[in-house]
């Protein structure tokens, strides 16, 4: 007895609505901001040379709405936990404000007692693990957003699936080099660039072998 593909009968509107479709795997994707000379935060964790306008604003809007889970470590995520819920993050931007504070958020920390932040979860456990079950659950993929330590964390295990790097029109004299403390050699292929009227460029990098 033939057996005929199952393709000839069924659309693949068809197939995916019985799941036999080819399943996607979420990717873990890392945004960071960086000056023109390679510095994640200056002196202080002073991020005052971020180059933020409209078209930024446009371009993290559609970013978010892109994905359905912020990952963070300690340091970015207690920053973030203490101004997207206030007033006046409510307030200067009430579109981004409303979905930060309303996806679902991880923070990766062994010394957090606990997480406060509305839809946030605190893991302390095995990093490698978590992102691994993660990626495997349908949805959108996963961004982690600064988080420089954690980025490095993951990136030396393979689990960083593209790099979001923007550069900034900007240099300053000290601070905390971009992926500080990363061993070894990753190497990129780029994907795409974006300049943005303000003087940032935005690269996508994939990790290669």
């Amino acid at each position: 007895m033939n057996i005929i593909p199952l393709g000839i009968f069924f659309s693949k509107q068809v197939l995916k609505l019985l799941h036999l479709e080819e399943i996607t795997v979420r990717k873990v994707i890392s945004f960071n901001m960086i000056t023109a000379n390679g510095f994640f935060e200056g002196p202080n964790q002073d991020i005052s040379w971020h180059n933020v306008d409209q078209e930024f604003n446009e371009f993290a809007m559609k970013q978010l709405r892109s994905v359905d889970m912020i990952l963070f470590g300690r340091v970015t995520y207690q920053l973030m936990a203490n101004y997207w819920p206030t007033q006046a993050a409510i307030e200067n931007d009430p579109i981004i404000a409303k979905k930060m504070n309303a996806l679902p958020k991880i923070v990766f920390s062994k010394t957090l007692d606990k997480a406060e932040w509305n839809n946030t979860r605190l893991i302390r456990g095995n990093i490698a693990k978590e992102i691994s079950y993660l990626k495997g659950l349908p949805g959108k993929n996963l961004i982690i957003f600064g988080s420089s330590d954690l980025t490095v964390v993951m990136a030396q295990m393979g689990l960083v699936d593209e790099f979001r790097i923007m550069v900034n029109p900007a240099v300053i004299g000290s601070g905390k080099p971009f992926l500080n403390g990363i061993e070894g050699k990753i190497n990129l292929k780029l994907l795409r660039a974006k300049t943005f009227h303000s003087g940032n460029i935005l690269l996508y990098y994939q990790p290669v072998d």
